[in-house]
């Protein structure tokens, strides 16, 4: 059975250019894992950058990206379901499944085989706990142990929220069965790193090719099809400042400057997210990432064998 092989880095690192390289020379197919890239139009704000997975005259396979309508509810167990739906037909065909992305809760689960996280969400919880600091809510989670609690990720508030959330059904439900998972083949993870100064230079030249490229048309469009400007604020980054600006509660040097200022502070959570899977007992080859794209294609088709 093939291998699987996991490509990870921050945003604007070159993950996607060096899958489809690897996938070339493999017999792959690529797997994104991005938790927006699975929405269709959302295209430049989620970088899916489609014309990658073309090599010369082929078109490289890709799976999750543009499964679902933008505006849609879309969560992490959605995302395993699928990505457990994709993985055995690529493993039959006898391609090498090329997993790449940057969406680290996303990854951590398909890999480690995360349990629980079918478990609804409570929407009158959520609000209460919102408005709790989050000194309170470790508080919280402490005082709630339960099944989930040796699984839980919850280095921010959101998460955070989430695992109180589960831990809350699980003690009203102790029955709730774990998720079903698929097994795994042997996995290969391989990480791109970059000096903090070069990939704070990319993501600034990326953000500002992007919006003179539409990416604000892109945002107008969807707030034009009717998708609520909360939906899209929530999705975050590109989505959450552009609707603010376009909505008028920001002008355009404010809007572009913060969010130029938090796509670096995604970046930086990235690389803290990817650090702490690799404490917690995930081998990850770090490679690196200035080094030409062939040449780290190279590495990763060596070390596969």
């Amino acid at each position: 059975m093939p291998k699987i092989i996991v490509i990870l880095g921050p945003t604007a690192s070159g993950k996607t250019r060096l899958a489809v390289q690897v996938a070339d020379r493999l017999g792959g197919e690529v797997v994104s894992v991005d938790s927006r890239q699975v929405y269709r139009d959302m295209d430049l704000g989620t970088g899916k950058d489609l014309d990658e997975y073309r090599i010369e005259d082929k078109t490289i396979p890709y799976h999750l990206i543009n499964v679902v309508e933008a505006g849609a509810d879309y969560h992490l167990y959605q995302y395993q379901q699928d990505f457990y739906g994709v993985l055995p037909g690529i493993l039959e065909r006898g391609r090498v499944p090329v997993v790449c992305g940057g969406t680290g809760l996303y990854l951590e689960a398909v890999l480690k085989g995360h349990q629980f996280t079918a478990i609804p969400i409570d929407e009158t919880l959520r609000r209460d706990l919102e408005s709790r600091s989050t000194e309170e809510l470790q508080a919280l989670f402490r005082e709630n142990p339960s099944a989930y609690t040796p699984l839980a990720d919850t280095s921010t508030r959101k998460r955070l929220i989430r695992a109180i959330e589960i831990a809350r059904h699980l003690a009203r439900h102790p029955d709730t069965a774990p998720d079903r998972v698929f097994p795994l083949p042997e996995t290969l993870v391989f990480g791109i790193d970059l000096p903090v100064e070069v990939r704070r230079e990319r993501i600034t030249r990326r953000l500002h090719d992007r919006l003179r490229n539409g990416l604000i048309e892109e945002v107008q469009g969807l707030l034009d099809r009717g998708i609520p400007a909360e939906k899209l604020i929530f999705y975050g980054l590109e989505y959450k400042f552009i609707t603010q600006y376009l909505q008028g509660e920001l002008d355009r040097p404010t809007m572009t400057a913060r969010l130029e200022t938090a796509i670096h502070q995604f970046a930086k959570r990235q690389m803290t997210f990817f650090r702490k899977m690799e404490r917690d007992g995930l081998p990850i080859r770090w490679l690196d990432g200035l080094a030409p794209t062939a040449r780290l294609a190279d590495e990763i088709v060596s070390v596969y064998g």
